[in-house]
């Protein structure tokens, strides 16, 4: 006879398996538009790409159709990665890998992006449902795993070296999105192994600070190269958390750090601006900081180690730029036993127009910084005089 605790599992699983077959009749009644195969720049209410080619059109963007060429890889699809893949789609990424292996929770709802109705599904799960049905020009790998278990690290890294949107291609960016250092240090780990830049993000415990940061293994400081205060002080970060008290959330923090995330993945995948290597974000005091770190030579990282010799090796094969230096034309000294005196062409030319006679002009109106001469009705000068301003406009009126 099955035990309550069976029971109860049992109970659980027809409730998801009824909530997908809800969403999938929903999906077959609603209307979707068609996939569109090219890019267009027309200004209609039908594309849905109009104002994303605009910024070629004003010269951001040299190439914006470009972003369908890459893929992008979310680890973690929560408060920071679903908004992030949520924005990636809308901008027309050519292919997302989603990784995550919690559920919806009604608790999650404090957040953007996912609907009381999906409670019960897994994230990756239900955030494909919701991005598909926002553009199905976009290509979705999910997996529903923890990526720092032997097994599922090593599928992860098999994923990035050959999920590309083209066969057997790595993808072109890794965006790290999780709430843990456990889960970090293993992202940290593939790409320096992989030689994979990615960028990593995050939300402080009181919810009112987040930081991105983009690291290029063997140029920049990996996340084991500078290592938190945790890992310092040989703290274990599960004794940190309090049973029954969980961190706080901000739909509004999490919204923030997830825009800058997204644009720092625009500048860099499209050439554009400047692409931060490290940008903070305080909200108490509307404070965005911005660094830049350099590898640590006695990183506890091996791969990191070896990808920082590479990086040397490459930058020393790269042709250097030759500075031209100009010789400096010796200058005379002012003083000199003739009194001769050097004069500056252009400041004399200034000095002569500045002296030149006034164009004419309606009366009343004077040119700026000048002496306005007085004229006699008749066009002859006023004669100097002594006689008080009274007197003088006495006579004014007489004429």
């Amino acid at each position: 006879m099955a035990t309550m605790e069976e029971l109860k599992l049992r109970v659980r699983e027809l409730e998801n398996e009824l909530i997908k077959c809800k969403q999938k009749q929903c999906a077959t009644e609603q209307l979707h538009r068609p996939k569109i195969e090219k890019m267009s720049a027309e200004v209609v209410d039908s594309n849905p790409y109009s104002r994303l080619m605009a910024l070629k059109r004003m010269g951001i963007v040299d190439n914006y159709e470009s972003i369908r060429t890459f893929t992008v890889a979310v680890v973690g699809v929560g408060g920071v990665g679903s908004v992030t893949a949520e924005m990636l789609t809308r901008c027309g990424i050519g292919k997302l890998l989603l990784f995550d292996y919690d559920k919806v929770e009604l608790a999650n709802m404090n957040r953007l992006f996912f609907q009381p109705h999906q409670a019960g599904l897994s994230k990756v799960e239900a955030a494909e449902h919701t991005l598909r049905n926002i553009n199905p020009d976009v290509s979705f790998e999910t997996h529903n795993y923890n990526i720092t278990t032997l097994d599922n690290f090593n599928h992860f890294m098999e994923r990035l070296s050959h999920g590309g949107l083209e066969d057997d291609k790595p993808v072109d960016l890794v965006l790290s999105c999780v709430d843990n250092f456990e889960a970090r240090m293993a992202i940290n780990t593939a790409c320096n192994e992989l030689g994979q830049t990615w960028m990593e993000s995050g939300v402080s415990e009181n919810a009112v600070s987040g930081h991105i940061q983009l690291i290029n293994p063997g140029e920049t400081a990996c996340f084991a190269c500078a290592p938190p205060l945790v890992v310092a002080a040989n703290i274990d970060e599960k004794t940190l958390k309090r049973e029954g008290v969980c961190a706080a959330s901000l739909p509004t923090t999490m919204g923030v750090v997830a825009g800058i995330l997204v644009q720092n993945v625009l500048k860099y995948l499209l050439k554009f601006g400047r692409v931060s290597y490290y940008l903070g974000y305080n909200a108490m005091q509307d404070f965005f900081p911005s660094m830049a770190m350099k590898p640590n030579p006695q990183c506890n990282d091996r791969h990191c180690r070896r990808q920082q010799e590479v990086y040397k090796a490459q930058e020393a094969e790269r042709p250097k730029n030759e500075v031209i230096q100009v010789e400096e034309e010796e200058v005379l000294h002012e003083d000199n036993e003739w009194g001769i005196e050097l004069v500056s062409e252009e400041a004399n030319e200034e000095t002569q127009a500045a002296a030149a006679a006034v164009a004419d002009l309606p009366e009343g109106i004077t040119v700026a910084y000048t002496i306005p001469m007085a004229n006699k009705g008749d066009g002859e000068m006023v004669e100097e005089t002594e006689q008080s301003l009274e007197d003088l406009m006495a006579q004014m009126r007489k004429l």
